[in-house]
């Protein structure tokens, strides 16, 4: 009898033919459990066998000795980060130099964008000390939980002051800048009072992109490490049916175009600007990728020790 896994991961498109049987696993069965907020501890899970986890939470964890769940070099979640700076409508900042010296908004200090947007900061001279940080809700809708998580520093990195939401904080202007990876409700609407910091991001992501050749990750996907060792096919097959299913979204994606007015004018510059195998998943392919997020995360001090990408993938270095 098939063995039956159950998956849980955020509500990404091209799940959809894997949700709807037009893509089905062979030699397993795969029940997709559609999440708004990550797996907190995939490893005493009761109810997954596997999910979509943060890249630096799990990161965290391998540098403590943690074994639990076998990571897979096959990332769920990818993005450029510049689109992610968002401050008023009428706000003089247009560049990432120029938030030097401001307060800046985050949702969560040792989050993988995060991570990767302080990268950003980093490339045009504002180091984490150039800055003042506060973690909090992004909106009023949002938990009150620790965003700090033991990363805070008085005077430099601290909780947003009464834990109001950030975008109230913005939008009277005591912050600066917020850094976010999904929009808050209303962004796009006319007169919502909010933008990117960049005005052409599009084209700050592709310089990024020409300059280190990748996409960055954010969420990978792992599976329980007694369920893997079980079955030491299986990480392979799901990754395999993940990708098919992405394929196939794709493919219907580019039929299905005029969802948007220029959505089909996306997918052609993503073709003309960027290489064919961009998203592609696996070991070697993100290498590089892999050992900047180890560094930075060491830089960033969210790491004790320098991580390699051997060290984080390990089962798929040898």
């Amino acid at each position: 009898m098939a063995i039956t896994i159950r998956l849980a991961v955020r509500d990404w498109d091209y799940f959809t033919p894997l949700a709807l049987g037009d893509v089905k696993a062979e030699g397993f069965n795969l029940e997709i459990d559609r999440v708004g907020t990550l797996v907190g501890d995939l490893a005493t899970s009761e109810q997954y066998d596997a999910a979509e986890i943060s890249f630096s939470r799990y990161a965290q964890g391998r540098a403590r000795g943690e074994d639990d769940v076998l990571a897979v070099p096959h990332f769920l979640m990818r993005g450029f980060r510049q689109r992610c700076i968002i401050t008023r409508d009428d706000s003089p900042l247009t560049k990432i130099s120029e938030l030097a010296g401001k307060r800046i908004g985050v949702t969560g200090w040792q989050d993988s964008g995060n991570t990767w947007t302080r990268t950003v900061l980093g490339v045009d001279g504002v180091g984490i000390d150039d800055a003042y940080w506060y973690a909090g809700r992004l909106t009023e809708s949002h938990p009150i939980v620790d965003r700090l998580n033991g990363f805070g520093r008085e005077g430099r990195i601290e909780a947003c002051p009464g834990e109001r939401p950030m975008m109230e904080l913005l939008k009277e202007g005591w912050l600066d800048a917020v850094f976010t990876p999904f929009m808050p409700e209303g962004f796009f609407k006319p007169g919502s009072g909010f933008r990117q910091l960049q005005p052409d991001f599009r084209q700050a992501e592709l310089e990024y992109f020409n300059r280190v050749g990748y996409v960055p990750g954010m969420h990978i996907l792992a599976i329980k490490s007694d369920v893997a060792a079980e079955h030491p096919w299986l990480a392979d097959a799901l990754s395999k049916i993940i990708d098919k299913s992405y394929n196939v979204w794709m493919d219907k994606r580019a039929k299905y175009a005029d969802t948007t007015p220029w959505l089909l004018d996306d997918i052609r510059r993503t073709v003309v600007d960027l290489p064919v195998n961009w998203n592609d998943n696996g070991f070697e392919q993100n290498k590089k990728m892999i050992d900047d997020f180890a560094n930075e995360l060491y830089v960033q001090g969210i790491t004790a020790e320098r991580l390699t990408p051997a060290s984080l993938f390990p089962a798929y270095a040898k």
